[in-house]
């Protein structure tokens, strides 16, 4: 028997016998690769590890720890849930079952009126566990339109999806990547067990020991509100134990660090539901740590040389058709009202209104770059499911900057922002970050090729100038104009996504925006796009998370509390209080109308930086007794060294934060 040549990525080449598998190549390379090993790339294209290689192949191998190999494993896993169900429950009905970041989830119909349990989940999990410990292989098949409806015949859900697949206006989104070209895939488990999928999977169920069952949810088939409910089971897959024990660990911490959790109990905001999903209120404390937020950020965009303004929260409906809202965005937006004088949106954005700003007088080159900065409250309509606390919320506050300036400012301009948005976030002590360069969808854009292409050179010359490294996200820019989005890591490892940075060629063009430039005629301005914290909502929930609610001195709503061991000392502890009120500590008194272990342990809960507690030593030097949050307990402190010492420490945070 002959043999076939296999290339590899590294462009070496193996002899290997033919009819060979990408399994053989990676068993061939090393035991250690065939054990990681769960797919392929063969010629481009992700493969089962058991389809022949043909000679002249191109191959990469796709192991288990990477985010292609996780995928595989999450999505193998997720049939076996599916079979796991049908197996337990005679008569249900599987939908879809895609992977999804750090898990699966698959969607069911269980006969008459049942619905899974808790106790459900376990029994399920057993099932997966006896499926997986059986290495049941996965034997992919072809089938046509046909073929398949008869095979599926028993699954509503399965039909329909063949149903789009075999239509003209089927796309992979509703079809849950299952065919191409008139065929269908599908995988089969056993004689009684088979799904419908692109894949690739796993060569078979043993390789897919280490998931967890999480939780049950409700889910509308296809998203839509008006078709059936059904009932989604979430899990999660990884590589190895010690994979999955990190990440339910993490997903323990973050439980604890739930901003909607921590925002309760610390009484910072809340969602009454009398104001509607998705609007929250902010309390006195919630709103100390905002307003602080938002004067370091007016002074620092004082500082940066941004001119501030204010904008209107409606607008006539020819704004946003000026700008494309109506074309592009009407989804995310409220329903118009209709007045005597026309019909009026809620805004989504503030760019239209800052381009009004430009164009009421003539401008010259010596006003560029001319930048516009406004704290402006926006409103988008985020589906009932989709809205999470404040990281999916309806009404929003973004401290939002649009920099008009000359082709030739550009890159400039971008590259100084690019120091902005990285030294405001350091400020809130964030350090890691990621960065992301989103490039034009191609059906949903305004604008021609030629100004996208500029636009994306622009943000990627920014970008390489800092010497950051970058992602490129095919298709995720905004309709107008590409972007850099800016994730940062938070102390457990989560990544969010914040600061975002938009060039756009396409909004002054909308907007007949100019310029009189040095020769005395008129030009076309370049408009950025640009938002440090995102929006003040989010951004303050990302920070609740990242510190669990344990936020710095100078960020706390409350700084130091004095407590007084007895009645006694109440006099001396309001002295203390005045002390540190004279210095801008905010300070508040906590009588002694409890016990003093009691009253310690709830100064606690509320994570305050400083416990101060004073009694009749304490008087009579002019001491206090610091109990500082995670640090050890001093004794007979000073009470001029402790002002000093706590004066020192917000002088201090506040230079870092504006030189950071």
């Amino acid at each position: 028997m002959s043999n076939i040549t296999i290339s590899l990525p590294d462009g070496s080449t193996r002899e290997l016998p033919a009819e060979s598998t990408s399994l053989d190549l990676a068993k061939s390379i090393g035991s250690g690769l065939k054990k990681a090993a769960v797919a392929a790339v063969v010629d481009g294209v992700e493969t089962d590890l058991t389809v022949p290689l043909a000679d002249g192949a191109e191959v990469a191998i796709i192991t288990n720890s990477t985010d292609e190999g996780r995928h595989v494993l999450r999505h193998s896993t997720s049939h076996v849930l599916a079979q796991a169900v049908t197996l337990l429950f005679p008569g249900a009905k599987y939908a879809i079952g895609p992977a999804i970041e750090n898990g699966f989830y698959y969607d069911f119909e269980l006969p008459g009126d049942k619905t899974f349990s808790d106790d459900d989940l376990g029994r399920i999990e057993a099932k997966m566990r006896e499926i997986i410990k059986e290495n049941q292989p996965f034997v992919r098949s072809e089938l046509s339109p046909p073929e398949a409806r008869e095979l599926f015949s028993d699954q509503p859900y399965k039909v329909e999806i063949i149903d789009r697949v075999d239509s003209a206006d089927a796309d992979t989104e509703d079809t849950g990547e299952v065919g191409d070209g008139g065929a269908i895939s599908a995988y089969r488990n056993t004689d009684e067990f088979v799904d419908m999928c692109m894949g690739p999977h796993v060569p078979s169920t043993g390789k897919l020991a280490f998931f967890k069952l999480q939780k049950v949810a409700g889910a509308y088939w296809r998203g839509n509100e008006k078709g059936p409910m059904l009932q989604r089971i979430y899990g999660t897959a990884w590589e190895s134990k010690q994979a999955l024990a990190a990440h339910l660990h993490q997903l323990e911490e973050a439980a604890k660090r739930d901003h909607r959790k921590l925002a309760t109990e610390l009484d910072l905001l809340s969602f009454p539901s009398a104001l509607g999903g998705g609007l929250a209120v902010w309390h006195p404390k919630g709103a100390i740590i905002r307003k602080l937020m938002e004067d370091y950020s007016r002074l620092r965009h004082e500082r940066g040389g941004y001119e501030f303004v204010y904008t209107p929260h409606l607008a006539n409906a020819s704004l946003f058709e000026t700008s494309g809202h109506l074309d592009f965005y009407a989804d995310g937006m409220y329903p118009p009202m209709e007045m005597d004088n026309g019909t009026y949106y809620m805004k989504p954005m503030n760019c239209p209104m800052h381009c009004l700003i430009f164009s009421s007088r003539q401008r010259s080159y010596r006003e560029l770059p001319l930048r516009l900065f406004e704290l402006g409250t926006v409103y988008r309509y985020e589906r009932a499911g989709t809205l999470h606390g404040l990281m999916r919320i309806r009404g929003f506050t973004q401290d939002d900057s649009h920099i008009y300036c000359t082709k030739e400012q550009l890159a400039d301009e971008i590259a100084s922002l690019l120091d902005f948005v990285l030294s405001v976030l350091r400020a809130f002590g964030f350090e890691e970050f990621t960065f992301n360069l989103s490039t034009k969808d191609p059906e949903k854009y305004v604008g021609t090729d030629e100004i996208w292409t500029e636009a994306t050179a622009a943000l990627a010359e920014a970008l390489d100038r800092h010497g950051l490294e970058y992602s490129l996200k095919e298709g995720d820019a905004a309709f107008y104009g590409p972007k850099i989005d800016i994730d940062v890591r938070d102390a457990i490892g989560r990544s969010w996504q914040l600061s975002t940075i938009q060039a756009d060629f396409s909004l002054p063009e909308r907007f007949g925006l100019e310029y009189v430039g040095a020769d005395n005629a008129r030009h076309r301005p370049i408009m950025l796009h640009r938002a440090l914290f995102g929006s003040i909502e989010r951004f303050f929930g990302v920070l609740i998370e990242h510190y669990a609610g344990a936020f710095p001195t100078w960020l706390a709503p409350l700084q130091v509390r004095v407590l007084p061991v007895a009645t006694a000392h109440e006099e001396y502890a309001a002295e203390v209080a005045k002390g540190l009120v004279a210095v801008g500590a905010r300070v508040d008194v906590g009588k002694a109308d409890d016990g003093l272990g009691k009253r310690i342990r709830n100064a606690k809960l509320e994570k305050l930086p400083y416990i101060l507690v004073v009694g009749d030593d304490d008087v009579a030097a002019n001491t206090v007794g610091v109990n500082p949050r995670g640090g050890e307990v001093e004794r007979d402190v000073s009470l001029a060294a402790f002002i000093e010492q706590f004066s020192n420490e917000i002088s201090d945070a506040e230079v870092a934060a504006l030189e950071s």
